[in-house]
């Protein structure tokens, strides 16, 4: 069949179905069959992986995960696109097409049913808008997943992998850390599309640790504190936290833990690492 990664190709398909993007549910499709073949292989695919796939488009990057790997499942939430999906990939009998929303069908039931409860490796080339929601959700759920590998907005990839000090370094930061190691792996133009976006993109690899990277006594705690730490980045520790709705917090008591911890009272929660996160956690546990 058809390489799918070609403008020509492309548009044909597109005027053959009379398709139209969507803004609202940022579409942009790959042109380029390098930068799909590089997003496998930095993915690691191979003909023993099951690969979930976010937001296939009209399957250019799906068509390579197909002949790579041992099963594709790909969830698509635009109606449009699943008559041309159908079309593009019918010679594929490694592949499931799902018309659902990522974010409200239930992944477990996917993994378990499709995938016969093995672990599986995260492929996508991710809406910008939806990016953060859809990795968190694939975190937090603590799923059967070994490595995640999506192309989102450069910018969102400098936080994912940034270190404390850093500008760049925030609570996205720190939650991603917590349960995995993210690698910028390489930059995409944004000639690369169609249509084009307005930036450049990267593609990331999230490799997903069987065990968070720190030990906290209580999950919900550690996330309420993180965030209450970079919800004013120019406020210390001592501020943000204090007067923060997080139960049980006042200046006082984060006051004592940093002066336990031979830590400034001048600090701010950017310069925390997830360790010391975890310390003033435990201790407020």
């Amino acid at each position: 069949m058809d390489n799918l990664a070609s403008p020509k190709v492309i548009k044909d398909i597109i005027e053959k179905y009379g398709f139209r993007f969507s803004k609202s549910l940022g579409q942009n499709f790959l042109i380029d069959g390098n930068i799909v073949r590089k997003i496998v292989e930095y993915a690691e695919v191979s003909k023993e992986d099951y690969v979930l796939e976010i937001g296939p488009g009209i399957g250019t990057l799906t068509q390579v995960l197909c002949e790579k790997a041992k099963k594709v499942v790909s969830v698509e939430i635009d109606s449009k696109l699943i008559p041309m999906l159908m079309d593009n990939l019918k010679e594929y009998d490694n592949f499931i097409l799902l018309h659902n929303d990522i974010l409200k069908i239930d992944i477990n039931n996917i993994i378990q049913n499709q995938f016969e409860g093995k672990k599986i490796k995260v492929v996508a080339n991710l809406p910008y808008y939806v990016t953060t929601p859809i990795i968190m959700e694939l975190l937090e759920k603590k799923l059967n997943i070994s490595s995640i590998t999506v192309m989102i907005q450069k910018e969102v990839a400098k936080r994912l992998q940034a270190e404390p000090g850093n500008k760049d370094y925030g609570a996205l930061s720190v939650s991603t850390q917590y349960y995995c190691e993210p690698k910028i792996g390489f930059l995409v133009s944004k000639n690369c599309f169609m249509p084009a976006p307005k930036v450049d993109s990267v593609v990331i690899k999230l490799n997903v640790m069987e065990t968070p990277k720190v030990d906290v006594s209580n999950e919900k705690l550690f996330f309420n504190i993180i965030r209450a730490s970079f919800g004013q980045r120019r406020k210390t520790l001592i501020n943000s936290l204090g007067n923060s709705k997080v139960e049980g917090m006042n200046k006082e008591l984060v006051k004592n833990i940093l002066d336990k911890f031979g830590i400034s009272e001048q600090i701010r929660g950017e310069s925390l690492t997830i360790e010391q996160f975890a310390q003033l956690t435990n201790m407020l546990s």
